[in-house]
């Protein structure tokens, strides 16, 4: 989530989007007079793309995270620019989201859409929080009931993006505070954290930390594994995985790699380095129990963000096109 952007814009903590009134519309059964199967519909789409493309996960779940953070869960991310208006998707920091996110909400969206009670009936927003959930449960993390209700948003512009999405050097105080305006709290920080435990990561967003001076708090072994991987000047689009360890599992490994100095990202090792926050690391490496409780709890409000109803969303025919 947050790889690809190396400046951090603060935001005081009135401006949080966590609005009470949109998010308690939500429930763990809206569509069950209007979609029955929808849950499981979507499931079978995201696990048939899960078994063709494995990184389908860390696409979808960094999809999920980009999405939420600006503007709220409201799909926004997934419109496609048009005619004068320059998209979400296509701001400078959205332009490595992987398009293996993005057509895993349109499977799902197309199979939902092909059961003819269903059609037209469900969020892409929703689709996109379904599909989340899914793909985490099947690389081997929790499964949690996903909190439905979701409207897609009307408007999607690469100027809304400019600030709100944190960066691969990010101290613990511009982490928490960025994390803040979405409600979030400094342990939802560090356990949605936890989803790079899968994905990957461009060479680009941490060659400061492995060149001729290694950033002290690596260690040096992985420093060496990675000056191998990520030569100076490699090609740009060159990508490592972020856990060194377990990179398809999505399990507490990515805390057992913080306390080893094996975080990829100066924002991830951080977690570790700063005393405020390495309790909560230190924790949930013991316990992938503990951390499986936090990260639902975490994700789940992060589901809450900036939700769309009534007046201010809507269903779109096509996930790409405002309507």
């Amino acid at each position: 989530m947050r790889e690809l952007q190396g400046i951090i814009f603060l935001f005081p903590i009135t401006l949080c989007l966590f609005s009470q009134s949109a998010y308690s519309q939500l429930t763990q059964n809206y569509y069950a007079n209007i979609c029955p199967n929808v849950e499981s519909i979507v499931r079978a789409a995201v696990t048939k793309k899960f078994l063709e493309t494995p990184i389908t996960v860390g696409a979808t779940v960094r999809l999920f995270f980009h999405d939420c953070f600006v503007q709220g869960c409201d799909a926004s991310v997934m419109v496609a620019s048009s005619g004068n208006n320059t998209a979400e998707k296509d701001h400078a920091i959205n332009l490595s989201l992987a398009g293996d996110g993005f057509d895993t909400v349109i499977r799902a969206r197309a199979a939902v859409d092909a059961v003819p009670q269903c059609t037209n009936k469900v969020s892409c927003a929703d689709i996109l929080a379904m599909a989340t959930r899914d793909v985490i449960a099947l690389s081997g993390g929790p499964s949690y009931a996903v909190e439905l209700g979701r409207l897609d948003g009307l408007r999607s512009s690469a100027t809304d993006v400019n600030g709100m999405l944190p960066g691969p050097d990010s101290s613990l105080d511009q982490l928490t505070n960025m994390f803040a305006v979405n409600g979030l709290s400094m342990s939802d920080m560090i356990a949605l954290s936890a989803a790079h435990t899968i994905g990957f990561a461009h060479c680009t967003t941490f060659s400061n930390r492995i060149g001729s001076t290694v950033d002290p708090t690596m260690d040096p072994t992985y420093a060496s594994q990675l000056q191998g991987a990520c030569p100076a000047n490699a090609n740009p689009n060159l990508a490592v995985g972020l856990d060194p360890v377990s990179p398809r599992t999505f399990d507490n490994q990515y805390y057992k790699n913080l306390q080893q100095g094996m975080g990829l990202l100066k924002s991830d090792q951080v977690l570790f380095t700063d005393t405020r926050s390495r309790p909560f690391v230190n924790a949930w490496a013991r316990s992938e129990a503990g951390f499986q409780r936090a990260f639902v709890a975490a994700i789940t409000k992060l589901g809450r963000v900036g939700v769309k109803t009534g007046a201010t969303g809507n269903i779109r025919q096509n996930c790409a096109v405002l309507s």
